[in-house]
């Protein structure tokens, strides 16, 4: 039995008997493996009473839920108006050149995502780019990306 049949059984568990779950068991699930495994979606429609195209319709409603490994760092760059202004089109495509991914794409090691998202709301501080849910200016894409690379510990400002 694999690791996410077992992890998702034990998330199930939690919920089990209780209605409207189906959201909290995916999220949950989610959180623990990046995306939702197809093994345990097969689990959540057995154990929950959902057909299986029942319950993919209903996650791939949400543009948050991932069916696809995601990279450990997650880059969204902001095309909101003020960034597009500043040059997201730009930092776009620097992040894309680097990593030699196209947007949306993860890469085979799994160490980089790379997305763009509507405004994040940082507009004055445009443009800019979230790693992994926190915001940063993208003024400068390629040292920003060494700093990742070298492991550096982008908590800090740049």
């Amino acid at each position: 039995m694999s690791e996410a049949v077992t992890v998702t059984r034990e998330i199930v568990a939690k919920y089990k008997g209780r209605e409207g779950v189906l959201t909290h068991i995916l999220q949950d699930i989610q959180g623990r493996f990046g995306y939702l495994p197809p093994e345990a979606m097969e689990v959540v429609a057995e154990e929950m009473g959902v057909s299986l195209a029942e319950l993919y319709g209903m996650a791939s409603f949400y543009a948050r839920f991932y069916f696809t490994p995601r990279g450990k760092t997650v880059i969204k760059v902001c095309r909101g108006t003020a960034c597009h202004v500043r040059g997201s089109e730009r930092v776009l495509a620097k992040f894309s050149e680097e990593l030699g991914l196209k947007e949306g794409e993860t890469s085979p090691d799994l160490k980089f995502t790379l997305e763009a998202v509507n405004c994040v709301g940082c507009c004055a501080l445009a443009p800019v780019v979230m790693i992994n849910e926190k915001v940063f200016t993208a003024n400068d894409p390629g040292k920003l990306l060494a700093t990742l690379r070298q492991g550096e510990n982008h908590d800090q400002d740049h």
